[in-house]
């Protein structure tokens, strides 16, 4: 018997039809999130109810607004406990996905993670997003790129876009209203080639708290000089 009942009906009333296996991987997934959380800080949240509304709920809310049917590749800049990216790939299994995250101790739980799960083409790499855009293999590549509360638009853009392909996306999944960053990220969307095409919203369905995604387009390849050098895009963000 599934645990969170309303989870799996909220999905399915957005066309998302988990299986038990599916099910069962976000259970394992719950499990192993407070485990290793007492070790490492992963989350604040470890409520069961919580974690499955404010981290796997909140995550897939960004298959509401683009088919992940039609998407192959994304990569998740800065994913902490794998967020959104884990969520949406046990939702979508097809998915290649690859996560950047600087810290290694996250990476280790992640890689544990994905194993446990049973995942295929998963990649976790242990990295600065700066330095891991230059690489070939990343650059300019991924249909969809996402980042979740990790940092202003100006300095995400130039952390993201990078790994975006040509025609592709990146989404970046915001709390409360994000206007003033998509005014502020002008002159960065400029320069690293992109374009808001949508900033769509809606309420996490017990708590309602606000949350928001800007949908951005990749225009053209990524300019040479970016990213910069690590720490800068931060730092002294385009604006």
């Amino acid at each position: 018997m599934m645990r969170i009942q309303w989870f799996a009906e909220m999905l399915s009333e957005r066309g998302i039809q988990l299986s038990e296996r599916q099910n069962e991987q976000f259970h394992i997934y719950f499990k192993l999130l407070v485990e290793w959380n007492e070790k490492m800080n992963l989350t604040g949240i470890t409520e069961e109810e919580a974690v499955y509304e404010k981290h796997f709920y909140d995550s897939l809310s960004l298959t509401f607004f683009k088919d992940f049917n039609q998407v192959k590749s994304i990569a998740d800049i800065g994913s902490g406990a794998g967020f959104p990216s884990l969520p949406i790939k046990i939702a979508f299994p097809h998915l290649k996905v690859t996560i950047v995250d600087s810290l290694n101790k996250r990476i280790l739980f992640l890689k544990h993670v994905v194993e446990q799960l049973g995942l295929t083409e998963v990649s976790c790499i242990h990295g600065r997003a700066e330095d891991v855009a230059r690489q070939a293999d990343h650059r300019d590549k991924y249909d969809l790129v996402t980042a979740r509360a990790v940092a202003r638009l100006a300095s995400l853009n130039e952390l993201c876009l990078p790994f975006t392909k040509k025609g592709g996306y990146f989404a970046s999944m915001k709390g409360a209203s994000p206007q003033d960053e998509v005014d502020e990220s002008v002159k960065s969307l400029k320069e690293l080639r992109g374009q808001v095409e949508a900033v769509f919203n809606m309420a996490l369905p017990f708590e309602q708290s606000e949350r928001h995604i800007v949908m951005i387009k990749k225009l053209e390849p990524t300019p040479k000089k970016y990213p910069r050098k690590a720490g800068t895009p931060i730092k002294e963000p385009i604006v």
